[in-house]
């Protein structure tokens, strides 16, 4: 499959019945600005480029929402369960990005689209949701060209600031990603 836009993605997506399975989880917590994010659609588009045709495995299926009034780490867990009952076996991760720079030590974010603007890299920086209509919709604060193009790069956010260039280097040695998907390239940090 040719992958060259934000479109081409959503439809791959659309086309997968298990992230569709996982978007209709998610979204029947009626979370605040919720988000699947991350490596749910780097490994898909990854293996997808790589001609694989099982899947990758996972580590997490991350979900994030935005809500100012609920900042309880138990509440994500509640939320956490609640998926688990729904898809046993997923391996779920629930965050509430407006309590996330707290754990984090930075600023705070202003939506869970800011928060998906500060991942550490550009491929990673993504997310999807259903809208009101049940249609897949992908947000890419940073573009989809590094995602495509098989290129892991600091975002912005991450490339601008030394402690967090360090944080970004550390995590692609540990994520090795290279070693999964071969056609990767891992581009360093100017800082």
């Amino acid at each position: 499959m040719l992958i060259k836009t934000e479109k081409d993605i959503a439809n791959l997506v659309r086309e997968d019945e298990w992230m569709m399975d996982i978007l209709y989880a998610a979204h029947s917590l009626n979370l605040p600005d919720w988000w699947v994010c991350a490596g749910f659609i780097r490994a898909k588009v990854w293996d997808v480029l790589h001609g694989f045709t099982k899947r990758t495995h996972l580590p997490d299926v991350d979900v994030i929402y935005f809500d100012k009034s609920d900042l309880s780490e138990e509440t994500e867990k509640g939320l956490e369960s609640k998926l688990q009952y729904h898809m046993p076996g997923v391996p779920w991760s629930v965050k509430n990005e407006a309590r996330m720079h707290l754990v984090n030590n930075i600023p705070s974010y202003e939506s869970s689209a800011d928060a998906i603007s500060k991942f550490p890299e550009t491929a990673t920086a993504l997310g999807l949701k259903l809208n009101e209509h049940n249609e897949v919709i992908l947000t890419a604060p940073c573009g989809i060209e590094d995602l495509l193009a098989l290129k892991i790069k600091p975002t912005p956010y991450f490339a601008e600031n030394e402690k967090l260039a360090k944080v970004y280097k550390e995590r692609i040695q540990k994520k090795s990603w290279k070693s999964i998907w071969p056609g990767v390239e891992a581009i360093q940090s100017n800082v």
